[in-house]
């Protein structure tokens, strides 16, 4: 079954000062579709130029933005949440063809990116100053207050829904901001710039720069304007950041691999360990960070539990992306298949 996908852009370009604009050195790079690994649009390939441009962009809106009410901001998400919303069918079409995660998982990316803008425009109505006594005669006073532009780095796993992590509470606490999809899967955020001139985002709050992490990345990162940077990759990736991040004292927000373990106890209903294991580990492709790649089970269960969840892993559906029956789709890439494809060939130390 093959996925009919609409309107597809054949150019992703930079979104800079509320403009779509092309790098400035003119240079692109093709993007895949993970099926059968073939160019099926050229993004705008970001460096320095590209970054100092959206920096000075959310620089310019900072002010308008930051001084606006935390209601006026919360009203604003929820106009974000709608346009989201509206465009479920279209962007899970999106995120399948690019990412290759199944479609029945996908359609579950828009609800849940709308709901990350709709949680933030909760938080930031709610959320107040503080005060404490400290001993008898002094009062501290804690005032959260917008920390400037912040540069936000997402990764190619759900990239849609990821980026509304990132881009819900930036734009609550009243920061601008620079976001640098992942270069592997850019496709669904092209959807951005219209969803946020629908929801009536003032030009140059939101810019997006696409382009390789060790270009537009690395730019963003050491850019002495961006004093936040929030990353989600692999630790390899976060600890080069944080050392980049040193040199300008930025604050810094890593989420950052891991071997997320499950654990089954021996008096545990194994019916319903076994349904959240699988899912933990075959859901999305398996490509995210909170996958369960371990399972440790008490030894009087062990066996019994095994066996079981052998008998399940070798039912799950892998087809199509496009197919609803299909539980595991196509890896994202030919270098993520290679490093996969080595951990099945590696045999386990003894």
């Amino acid at each position: 079954m093959t996925l009919t996908v609409d309107n597809l852009p054949s150019v992703i370009r930079h979104w800079i000062g509320g403009e779509l604009v092309d790098s400035a050195d003119g240079r692109t790079f093709p993007v895949t579709e993970p099926v059968s690994n073939t160019p099926h649009a050229q993004a705008a390939a970001g460096g320095p130029a590209d970054v100092d441009q959206a920096v000075a962009a959310a620089r310019a809106a900072f002010p308008v933005w930051s001084a606006i009410s935390n209601r006026e901001r919360a009203t604003v998400l929820n106009r974000i949440a709608d346009a989201v919303e509206a465009r479920h069918e279209r962007l899970a079409a999106f995120e399948t063809y690019d990412t290759g995660l199944p479609i029945t998982q996908a359609k579950g990316q828009a609800r849940r990116a709308a709901e990350n803008f709709r949680y933030f425009a909760d938080v930031i109505v709610a959320l107040g100053e503080e005060a404490f006594r400290q001993g008898g005669d002094q009062f501290s006073y804690v005032v959260r207050t917008p920390v400037g532009v912040a540069g936000l780095i997402t990764p190619w796993n759900t990239p849609f829904m990821l980026e509304s992590w990132k881009l819900a509470p930036a734009l609550a606490s009243g920061c601008t901001l620079v976001l640098k999809p992942a270069e592997w899967t850019p496709l669904s955020a092209s959807l951005w710039p219209e969803i946020f001139a629908e929801a009536g985002v003032p030009a140059g709050v939101v810019n997006i720069v696409h382009g390789i992490g060790e270009e537009a990345g690395q730019a963003l990162v050491d850019h002495p304007d961006v004093p936040l940077i929030s990353f989600t990759g692999s630790t390899d990736t976060g600890r080069h950041i944080i050392r980049s991040s040193a040199q300008h004292l930025k604050t810094t927000s890593m989420e950052l691999g891991g071997k997320s373990p499950a654990i089954v106890f021996a008096d545990a209903d194994l019916e319903a360990a076994l349904d959240s294991v699988v899912f933990g580990v075959f859901s999305l492709n398996g490509e995210r960070c909170t996958a369960g790649s371990r399972v440790l089970v008490e030894r009087p269960v062990y066996e019994e539990f095994t066996r079981r969840l052998a008998e399940r892993a070798a039912s799950v559906r892998v087809g199509e992306p496009a197919d609803p029956a299909t539980e595991v789709g196509a890896l994202v890439h030919p270098e993520h298949y290679e490093r996969v494809l080595n951990y099945v060939e590696t045999p386990p130390e003894e």
